[in-house]
């Protein structure tokens, strides 16, 4: 059974730390005052903003003793990652779990952070929650539903949401543990201990800025590792800022997908508001989930335990 660390009340803390990529501490305040404002308490890691002057928050060492001291805390019952870009990997099998296993808290985040849900989830079976990380509260963003679907996520809200159909979509019902994130990181997993785990599982995917072959070697990566397999159901996020080659590759990114998975029996939905855009919804990953892919409307339901 997976474990749900506990929902947060006012008054709790929620730390923030940069565990991959640098960020500067003045693109965190909007985030900050927005948690104060949620009723939270914040306590900020020496990773965000700190003397970094490469591409890294800081050394491996650095950035593993950041998280690991936010994770050991008593007083911190979240962990908000201020941003992602690369670098968890690097530091994921020198974090001690110990005490987090005992005593969970949720680690929020996306894009390389999906590292950390996968890892979690794969090894603890302790829920997680991908969503908008600091970045996402700027230019208003704080007001918008995605960033709103974290604090009624944290709140301990069961969420459901809803999308259009897409002409991709394959229709049906399915239930079962939500797992996922972004797509190069999940192949760039396979064969290491934080591995997804996707067998009668929900699995949900999305990318950013790569090229559109990379997209087709990623995914049939995941089909060989027979990842694609046993799915109960295959949800396809948004894939931003692609590219493609001088000559092109010939198919965009949801043609490449439909290619790959259009023999597969199981509801699949397409363009769902995950992404690293600005539509994307607080997802918990490991939590048990309803897709219903009808022919005009999309919905996705947390099912209480």
């Amino acid at each position: 059974m997976i474990t749900i660390p506990p929902y947060l009340k006012p008054g709790d803390t929620i730390g923030i730390v940069c565990p991959a990529g640098y960020m500067p501490y003045d693109k965190a305040e909007v985030c900050i005052n927005t948690l104060l404002q949620w009723g939270y308490k914040v306590k900020v890691g020496k990773t965000l903003g700190g003397g970094s002057t490469n591409y890294f928050s800081g050394t491996d060492e650095e950035r593993l003793n950041d998280f690991q001291q936010m994770l050991d805390d008593k007083e911190v019952k979240a962990i908000l990652c201020g941003r992602g870009g690369y670098g968890v990997s690097r530091i994921i099998d020198d974090v001690d779990f110990k005490h987090f296993e005992k005593h969970p808290k949720w680690i929020i985040g996306f894009s390389d952070i999906t590292v950390f849900h996968s890892h979690i989830y794969a090894n603890y079976k302790i829920a997680s929650i991908h969503s908008p990380m600091a970045a996402a509260f700027n230019d208003e963003g704080y007001k918008n539903e995605y960033v709103l679907s974290l604090k009624e996520t944290l709140e301990g809200k069961a969420m459901q949401y809803a999308c259009p159909a897409h002409e991709f979509n394959k229709t049906g019902t399915a239930s079962g543990e939500l797992v996922g994130g972004n797509l190069a990181l999940l192949a760039h997993l396979i064969g290491s201990k934080s591995e997804v785990k996707t067998k009668n599982r929900i699995l949900f995917i999305e990318d950013i800025g790569e090229y559109t072959y990379n997209i087709d070697r990623m995914m049939l990566q995941l089909k060989r590792a027979g990842k694609l397999d046993e799915l109960a159901g295959l949800i396809i996020g948004g894939f931003t800022d692609m590219k493609d080659t001088t000559r092109p590759f010939g198919k965009t990114v949801f043609e490449i997908i439909q290619d790959i998975v259009k023999d597969y029996k199981y509801p699949i939905c397409f363009d769902f508001p995950v992404s690293h855009d600005t539509k994307n919804y607080a997802l918990k990953v490991g939590a048990e989930y309803e897709l219903k892919v009808g022919d005009n409307e999309v919905k996705l339901r947390e099912i209480e335990s």
